[in-house]
């Protein structure tokens, strides 16, 4: 079922879309073509939303955070916000010190977007249209994100096509919490990543160029381990942003195995026994476990997030790719299409498919 409604946001309209079924329900709005609320079952059948969020749908559509937005053009970080592209030097704005971070002051989290709706496939469309030098952006980007709900499993299908050869990595930045959006931390959420690489970053969290082995490091996820476990050994100064006395944790690019659709990584709340698989067909996933959100005003019943109140995983080519010969490569040329799917897939550990594996 879905069903599509107008609010008043400070005096524009904006539309909020709920698709649900006896399996999940999910709550979309246009203002950063975003996912607000997603609700599943755990072990007992209790529904309870999962996804992070900001207080207000006003809060939301400016939300420093990006919680549940479509990030781009060119999501996570470009060192000094400068790239070249066919012999062609181009400059992007730089809005976190001086470089540039998820599509700049005015990424698509921050645009409203166009909305079709398609009752008959429980789907939602948003689509944008960015024009040539949009923060700096070669090209003319037609952008379109799908959002389809079948029993417990929430597609987001990403796409875009250009005019002009430019850089894309466009990606889905929900936050999550397995133990429901207002339980708490997420360090001891089991977590395994089907990765035997990850990318190292500096204090700017933009990558070395380096790629270096999980193995024997706290990135090392290739069984179920709580995340919270080596977090104190992960050190970085999070380009300048204040954490708590554990540091800030994770904020790093996992280099994926395997290529086309497969499933990379799950994910499991011990407390509420809800399981979340990951698939997609992108390289790498970024996985932040929210070491900045301290203070951050929160969807009631809270009214704010403590530090780690949720995780991402953001399905993506490598972070300053386009200035890194050697990582997969994000240029988009006319002609082409830039595809990023992802497939979120709840389960319980009561769940048959959950008791076929054991």
């Amino acid at each position: 079922m879905i069903e599509s409604r107008t609010v008043d946001v400070e005096g524009r309209t904006a539309t909020v879309v709920t698709i649900s079924n006896e399996h999940c329900r999910a709550v979309l709005t246009d203002l950063g073509a975003r996912l607000r609320e997603l609700h599943v079952p755990d072990r007992d059948g209790v529904f309870t939303d999962v996804v992070l969020g900001r207080a207000t749908l006003a809060e939301a559509a400016s939300d420093p955070n990006y919680m549940g937005s479509t990030a781009g053009r060119y999501a996570n970080r470009i060192r000094g916000g400068r790239f070249v592209v066919d012999g062609e030097v181009h400059q992007v704005t730089l809005n976190e010190g001086g470089n540039h971070l998820h599509g700049g002051r005015i990424g698509f989290d921050r645009r409203q977007w166009d909305t079709h709706v398609d009752p008959t496939k429980d789907e939602v469309r948003f689509t944008l249209v960015s024009p040539d030098g949009d923060e700096g952006y070669p090209g003319e980007l037609s952008t379109q994100v799908v959002y389809r709900l079948t029993g417990s499993v929430l597609d987001i299908e990403i796409e875009a096509t250009t005019d002009r050869s430019t850089v894309v990595n466009i990606v889905h930045h929900s936050y999550f919490n397995l133990a429901g959006a207002a339980a708490g931390s997420v360090l001891e959420h089991l977590l395994q990543v089907n990765s035997s690489f990850y990318t190292p970053v500096d204090d700017e969290l933009l990558p070395t160029g380096e790629v270096l082995a999980v193995e024997g490091t706290p990135f090392d996820f290739r069984s179920p381990t709580p995340i919270g476990k080596r977090l104190s050994e992960v050190s970085h100064s999070g380009a300048g942003r204040l954490t708590d006395d554990r540091g800030a944790g994770y904020d790093h690019n996992w280099v994926l195995t395997g290529t086309g659709m497969r499933d990379v990584a799950t994910i499991e709340d011990p407390s509420s026994g809800r399981r979340l698989t990951l698939t997609t067909n992108q390289p790498g996933v970024q996985i932040y476990v929210g070491g900045y959100l301290a203070g951050v005003s929160a969807k009631a019943p809270l009214d704010q997030y403590d530090a780690f109140a949720g995780f991402t995983l953001e399905t993506q080519t490598f972070p300053d790719a386009v200035n890194q010969s050697h990582f997969p490569q994000p240029i988009l040329r006319p002609g082409e299409t830039y595809h990023n799917a992802m497939r979120l897939s709840f389960s319980t550990d009561r769940s048959p498919d959950v008791l076929a594996d054991a």
